[in-house]
């Protein structure tokens, strides 16, 4: 970490030219990565990043430099590139920084870096026999792990001075299956900001058994029917078309630029009124929480939709300012060569009232989507196209034959209104969120779900 005198006379340095705010962001991060393929280890990978960004505000402009030379004389230089841009005519004077606390939410016992790379080959290799085991049809197995250490310190000309330590571990489990004609595959990925004993509650052997069984499922399923119908959603990963359809059109940044369906529905019906959305960076070793965000600023809970009415969007300082209010300890980063803007966290629907079984028996003829895989999303109108990995019919309420190839398609705000029951078993999901170039760790969620009508695009006409 840098010395306080020497990050004061950075801000200083960086402030110069005339900006009315500065901050500095440290970074040391240390990340670890393996990959089976083949019942092979095929690649093992340690990297590292340190650096140094410093930003400067001038009212609505922003200028950043970044450096991963740590001398005294780079530094300097850095700051005085960040602050040239800023051309205003601010004569700020710097708070005394003055070191903050972070409540430590996450605890980790197992610290990754401390754990050797055999031990980790070895857990691999028993997710891939698992998968093997499961059935004679898998006929491939890809395992990838990794685990990332990163630490940091924000300080900025508000007197602000934060240090915070992360650590996040995964494993992702891709098993493959044919029967000779079709090909299908399962996957699961669980992850936590966590150490090594993430395996403890998530064992390798059931990470492969899972990821075969899905694959295996969808081998022996029939072609999804097309048209619109009740769909039920899982919960867990069935979030993601929540984060992705509605999700970032909650961030400050968009809804400033007019670029978002939400743009001036604070106060308005947007959603189901069984609906309520939350992203909250403080739960427990999430994946995607934090003690601090990429500002300093301390992780919050913010309530976005409550009972279907609009509450609030997702800041971070530099939206924040422009709407004369707080950050919301939204602004985050994928690494010190980047500017902070308002991101996810973990961003879910809350938990309701139904049992999930009782959803699946209020839906007389429809689709079960149990598991949701990748998709495409027109952010500024939430149009979404997504694609059910794994899934089922529903006949008189009851689960009926596995189905391959379903879709979906809609409208994120449309689907956010017909949404008429909602589950009591709240789950989230590690996934990677990507924007503006970067890619940051976010975790989505929700109960099992019924939307009363979605279009589902298959292979088949309903009915037939």
């Amino acid at each position: 970490m840098l010395s306080t005198k020497l990050v004061r006379q950075l801000l200083q340095v960086a402030l110069e030219g005339g900006g009315d705010f500065a901050e500095v962001f440290f970074e040391n991060a240390k990340s670890n990565s393996l990959v089976l393929e083949n019942s092979k280890l095929e690649r093992v990978k340690t990297g590292y990043d340190l650096g140094i960004g410093i930003r400067v505000l001038s009212g609505d402009k922003v200028s950043y430099a970044y450096t991963d030379d740590l001398t005294k004389e780079s530094l300097l230089q850095t700051a005085k590139v960040a602050g040239a841009a800023s051309q205003g005519q601010n004569k700020v004077t710097i708070t005394d920084l003055r070191k903050g606390t972070i409540n430590q939410v996450h605890p980790v016992q197992i610290r990754p870096e401390e754990v050797a790379k055999k031990k980790k080959a070895e857990l691999m290799k028993e997710a891939n026999q698992a998968a093997l085991n499961y059935d004679d049809n898998i006929r491939q197995v890809i395992i990838s792990y990794a685990d990332n250490t990163q630490e940091i310190m924000i300080a900025d000309s508000d007197g602000l001075y934060v240090e915070d330590e992360r650590i996040h571990t995964r494993m992702r489990v891709k098993a493959i299956a044919s029967d000779g004609e079709k090909i299908q595959t399962g996957s699961e990925s669980p992850g936590l900001q966590v150490g090594f004993e993430l395996f403890d509650q998530y064992p390798p052997q059931k990470l492969g058994e899972e990821a075969a069984r899905q694959a295996v499922t969808m081998l022996g399923a029939k072609s999804a029917p097309s048209g619109k119908m009740p769909v039920v959603i899982n919960h867990g990963f069935g979030g993601v078309l929540f984060h992705e359809a509605c999700g970032h059109g909650l961030e400050a940044d968009l809804v400033q630029k007019n670029s978002s369906v939400f743009a001036g529905q604070v106060g308005k019906q947007v959603a189901s009124k069984v609906v309520t959305a939350v992203d909250d960076a403080t739960i427990k070793n999430g994946w995607g929480s934090f003690g601090i965000d990429d500002e300093g600023q301390q992780a919050e809970r913010t309530v976005l939709i409550e009972d279907g009415i609009l509450k609030d969007y997702m800041y971070d300082l530099k939206t924040a300012r422009k709407d004369e209010r707080a950050s919301t300890g939204n602004g985050r980063r994928d690494s010190y060569q980047s500017l902070p803007v308002p991101r996810m966290s973990n961003t879910f629907i809350e938990a309701g009232d139904f049992d999930p079984e009782e959803i699946i028996t209020a839906v007389d003829d429809g689709l079960y989507a149990k598991k949701l895989s990748g998709g495409q999303v027109e952010t500024a109108t939430g149009e979404f196209v997504f694609t059910v990995a794994e899934g089922y019919m529903i006949k008189n309420g009851q689960l009926a034959e596995p189905v391959r190839g379903a879709t979906l398609i809609g409208k994120g705000i449309d689907v956010l209104q017909k949404i008429s029951m909602v589950g009591n078993d709240l789950k989230l999901a590690p996934g990677m969120c990507g924007k503006a170039g970067q890619s940051i760790p976010a975790a989505v969620g929700q109960p099992t779900l019924l939307v009363d009508e979605i279009t589902v695009g298959g292979t088949e006409r309903k009915g037939e």
